[in-house]
């Protein structure tokens, strides 16, 4: 799965000469935190968030009402508070290299580049959204989850039990594991019963450590 897929294409963005009041109701009213910022040659310029926004204004300490807040924030630009040195991904790039950026600089989004030209925008959202779809969270089924010998065929013969029951499966995630040769395994499957999982993992000699149906 490649970024393009997931991406919110042709983001909201700004100018560094828009002044934090327009940016912070730009967000408001499109529900969002984060705004990459284009200068006038078209160039990714930097990205402004919104605690970019919330340390730019005025202390709880401050003596200023709010009228003279709303007036400073109305002069002070964008190009003053935000981040310059932005990390990007292309639209072609894999979406677990994303995923591994933003994890590595503790950041919430990565604009998408074609060339030099922004395309659009991957953010925490975007990445939890997908999250949910691999493991079919919105689908009922039986979920088991199982720690196994890393080698080839464990799935296999799952598989092929649940297909011989005419069962279907609607997710199969793998990850390492903290036991070295063991690899760990999410499974969900519809048309088949919750005992019928159970004689399956029996019959393959698997133990789950979970094992569940989802309504």
């Amino acid at each position: 799965m490649i970024i393009k897929t997931v991406m919110t294409p042709n983001p909201i963005y700004v100018s560094p000469d828009t002044s934090l009041t327009e940016a912070k109701n730009l967000m408001t009213k499109h529900n969002i935190n984060k705004l990459p910022v284009i200068d006038k040659k078209n160039r990714l310029a930097g990205i402004v968030t919104k605690n970019d926004l919330a340390k730019a204004g005025p202390s709880d300490a401050t003596t200023l009402d709010v009228y003279e807040i709303g007036y400073l924030l109305s002069k002070l630009t964008v190009e003053k508070v935000m981040t310059k040195k932005v990390l990007v991904v292309s639209e072609d790039e894999v979406v677990e290299e994303a995923a591994r950026i933003m994890v590595e600089h503790d950041i919430g989004c990565l604009p998408v580049m074609k060339d030099d030209i922004l395309v659009g925008i991957v953010t925490e959202s975007d990445l939890f959204r997908l999250f949910t779809e691999i493991f079919g969270a919105s689908q009922p089924g039986i979920r088991i989850n199982l720690e196994s010998a890393d080698k080839p065929g464990v799935l296999s013969g799952i598989m092929t039990k649940i297909a011989a029951l005419n069962g279907n499966i609607i997710s199969v995630v793998t990850r390492e594991s903290k036991k070295v040769g063991d690899r760990r395994f999410t499974i969900k499957a519809t048309g088949i019963t919750l005992n019928q999982m159970k004689q399956i993992l029996k019959e393959c000699d698997l133990v789950a450590e979970d094992i569940r149906e989802i309504k």
